[in-house]
């Protein structure tokens, strides 16, 4: 059988070398945790009920996994009181709170420049309108 490792193609950097920030995307930018860290942030230390009610569009489930793997990542801190009926609390982290100023840029280019995205994306639609009737 032939040595094809001299032929073979070099490995493909991955995902992770070709754009730096890939990981932090992956971790903070997923559907549900920005919300959480906003609302911890903002509003301090919370049950689980009252993240919950703020995040009203979060289903538990997906709630109680976003929490664990945010506890995991070292984001959120989560603080079990054994009374009865037993309480559990999450805060954000010391490294969770060193986004903030990453969020408060976010915020700040979304006030900026979402109304020239709007345009954009209304001019785009408008010019795409023609060709749809035009194949139809």
């Amino acid at each position: 059988m032939p040595d094809n490792s001299t032929t073979a193609a070099p490995p493909v950097a991955g995902t992770q070398q070709a754009c730096p920030i890939g990981p932090v995307v992956d971790l903070v930018f997923s559907r549900w945790t920005t919300p959480i860290l906003w609302t911890l942030h903002q509003y301090g230390r919370q049950r689980f009920v009252e993240l919950q009610r703020r995040i009203a569009t979060i289903t538990p489930k997906v709630l109680t996994q976003r929490l664990r793997q945010m506890e995991r990542d070292g984001l959120v801190r989560r603080t079990y009181h054994p009374e009865v009926p037993p309480r559990v609390e999450y805060e954000i982290t010391d490294l969770g709170r060193s986004l903030a100023p990453l969020f408060a840029t976010l915020a700040e280019w979304s006030a900026e420049f979402l109304p020239a995205v709007e345009q954009a994306r209304e001019a785009f639609d408008a010019e795409q309108r023609p060709l749809a009737v035009r194949r139809a």
